[in-house]
């Protein structure tokens, strides 16, 4: 894994990407590289980084993930308003893909974060409504296909 892409989607190598982050060496610099960690703490089922990266007034008690039943497919940002590293707050639209029990499926989400003594914390996210795939769209999974001739026979 040392040698590994990191799932974020950055193309870097996971030590030199979201693995600092999840280890606590450095904190996240902007919602964007917040957001990316906690979807790469997704992919290992890191629920320690997730409640600690969760603002303390919106923080669950606990976070049910299954990674061995989940396979991550990939993040897409699709758009970001504000949340650099001068910002307070900032949003983050993204798509992540999954497969679950053999069938594709997808989170379609824009995240608020806050940044309080220079620390980044998500705070909520509205799902948007899931994306309509036409037959002959691009299938939603990243396969390059065609709906139709992919995630459509699942």
């Amino acid at each position: 894994m040392a040698d590994a892409l990191c799932p974020c989607g950055s193309n870097q190598n996971l030590n030199q990407c979201c693995m600092p982050i999840l280890l606590g060496l450095v904190r996240a610099s902007t919602a964007e590289a917040l957001m990316r960690s906690r979807y790469t703490a997704y992919v290992l089922g890191n629920v320690p980084y997730l409640l600690d990266s969760w603002h303390g007034s919106t923080r669950p008690a606990g976070i049910d993930i299954e990674p061995e039943k989940t396979q991550w497919q990939g993040l897409t940002i699709v758009n970001t308003e504000a949340g650099l590293s001068a910002d307070s707050t900032g949003k983050v639209e993204f798509i992540a893909r999954y497969q679950q029990d053999g069938k594709p499926g997808m989170i379609h989400e824009r995240s608020h974060f806050v940044c309080e003594q220079d620390q980044w914390f998500y705070v909520d996210g509205e799902m948007k409504e899931s994306l309509k795939t036409g037959r002959n769209e691009p299938c939603f999974c990243g396969s390059g296909k065609k709906y139709k001739r992919c995630c459509a026979n699942k």
